[in-house]
């Protein structure tokens, strides 16, 4: 499932992962780590909801 940051709009793929964030493709988003933020807008975790 991806996820949607509600802050920018910035879509995390589990199948991509964040390259920036040297999180590697496959990393689902609940195992992502809690200090992770998106690399757009620097929102946390907190701010993304799940997209169909």
């Amino acid at each position: 499932m991806k996820y949607i940051c509600i802050n920018c709009g910035y879509i995390y793929d589990p199948e991509v992962g964040d390259p920036m964030g040297e999180i590697p493709p496959g990393t689902a988003f609940d195992d992502l780590p809690e200090t992770w933020v998106c690399p757009l807008c620097y929102s946390g975790k907190d701010l993304f909801d799940p997209v169909d």
